[in-house]
């Protein structure tokens, strides 16, 4: 199938940045299952012509490379609405949304403007139909089996967390070194900085236990009198509701043992406690870390069935074959 993928090239379109998300998962899947696909970047474009001239470009792109399927990944304001409404005459449109469990009133405006649209809240095709919109499609997060391998190397780091610095993440990791617990920490705003990508999936295999940590903010009392930073994160932050993310099918697709804060809907997608393990607050943390620690083969049966079930249900492939099917693209 002829697509053409709208999306960010480098994340938060940031050239000094490693490859987006959509590059990595969207563009690399869909070229392995052997579509021909282009990407748009609209935020090179945008440096390039401006907003107005951008959105031109992109109308008479779609006009002359003729996909069968645009596939779109908003960031915030770049695209305009009527512009993407007009490429519904020349070509079948869908749009995924990441966030919409707190980007409500962003997803909703952008939702009418596409032929369908995805959700990766396990209510979301429920919760829009409510609202007269019919062509939610339920898509989680995955895993590109082809850059998150399993490594057979020795364990190094007792725990390690991968992810973007947030005052309560770092509060977090604090509490536990106090504990006693030693972490290896990478990503965005830590003071390490982020590692490559296969320097990541080497510390997930490296690591006895990866951490994923709740991506909101956090009420607990401890947290909140920290610091006046963390009670005003907390009371500015829209993450109120946590979600699935890329992270929980990326550990077990690299067959490493995760402990993951809970999230509805995860034992959906994992056996909790068979496929993955989770905890529900630092105190349970902190008892669920000595606990893994403390038996190797617990931890290697948790990371080797988690493993089997991402590559048997959860790759990207198995994910847009499904999006095609009810979209009746399948035979395009």
């Amino acid at each position: 199938m002829k697509i053409l993928l709208v999306c960010m090239r480098y994340s938060y379109g940031d050239p000094n940045r490693e490859y987006s998300y959509e590059y990595n998962n969207f563009y690399l899947s869909l070229k392995d299952m052997g579509h021909e696909v282009t990407i748009f970047d609209y935020m090179e474009e945008l440096r390039k012509r401006g907003r107005a001239a951008m959105n031109l470009h992109l109308r008479e792109t779609v006009r002359e490379y003729q996909p069968q399927l645009a596939m779109f990944s908003l960031y915030t304001d770049q695209l305009d609405p009527d512009v993407v409404n007009s490429l519904r005459e020349h070509t079948t449109t869908l749009c995924f949304f990441h966030d919409d469990t707190w980007r409500v009133e962003y997803s909703l405006f952008w939702a009418r403007h596409f032929d369908y649209f995805t959700t990766p809240d396990v209510y979301g095709e429920r919760r829009y139909a409510k609202l007269g919109l019919n062509n939610a499609i339920h898509f989680p997060f995955g895993c590109n089996e082809s850059l998150y391998t399993r490594r057979n190397v020795p364990k190094v780091y007792d725990l390690s967390f991968v992810g973007s610095w947030s005052s309560y993440r770092e509060w977090l990791i604090k509490w536990l070194r106090k504990k006693g617990i030693s972490a290896k920490v990478a990503g965005y705003r830590w003071p390490g900085g982020t590692l490559p990508h296969q320097e990541m999936v080497g510390l997930f295999n490296e690591s006895r236990i990866n951490l994923n940590i709740s991506n909101s903010a956090s009420w607990d009392a401890r947290y909140l009198t920290s610091s006046l930073r963390g009670a005003a994160n907390r009371i500015r932050s829209p993450k109120i509701i946590e979600q699935l993310k890329g992270r929980h099918f990326e550990i077990n697709g690299c067959g490493a043992f995760q402990l993951s804060f809970y999230v509805e809907g995860l034992e959906r997608h994992y056996e909790i406690g068979s496929e993955i393990a989770i905890y529900v607050d630092p105190d349970d943390l902190l008892e669920k870390v000595k606990l893994y620690l403390a038996d190797e083969e617990l931890r290697e049966s948790i990371a080797w069935a988690g493993y089997e079930r991402t590559l048997s249900a959860h790759t990207f492939a198995l994910r847009f074959q499904k999006v095609f099917e009810r979209m009746g693209l399948n035979d395009v």
